[in-house]
């Protein structure tokens, strides 16, 4: 088992729980997954499509940036629109932006260890 970790976290990651979690990481309170114009690029080619389309299809425009979309699960939940509830794992996993390979070593986390441990069980404190 390598856990992974990351100077400035007083936690570690073990990516191999991954397959046991619901998805806690793309599924929740809605929120934004940003994702800049090289990501927009490799994930168009990743689905076979014109970047063009992927902003109208999948991206959100808010200010001058991009968030992938979400579908609305229930009340309270939101997925990534890459998210497939019944397999619990990501569509787009090789080429998903920055924002989602970089989970949970999130600068919101720093000091919030409890938080990130209550979403993630992969988390080893």
């Amino acid at each position: 088992m390598k856990l992974l970790s990351k100077e400035g976290f007083s936690y570690k990651f073990d990516p191999y729980e991954c397959s046991r979690c619901d998805g806690n990481c793309c599924i929740g309170e809605s929120g934004y997954i940003w994702i800049v114009p090289s990501e927009m690029v490799k994930l168009a080619f990743f689905l076979n499509i014109e970047v063009e389309e992927l902003k109208k299809i999948y991206l959100r425009k808010i200010g001058y940036k991009y968030s992938i979309k979400e579908k609305h699960i229930d009340e309270k939940n939101f997925a990534c629109v890459f998210f497939d509830l019944d397999k619990k794992q990501c569509l787009v996993y090789e080429a998903r932006p920055k924002q989602c390979i970089s989970f949970p070593f999130w600068d919101y986390f720093k000091n919030r260890v409890n938080e990130v441990v209550k979403e993630c069980p992969a988390i080893k404190v």
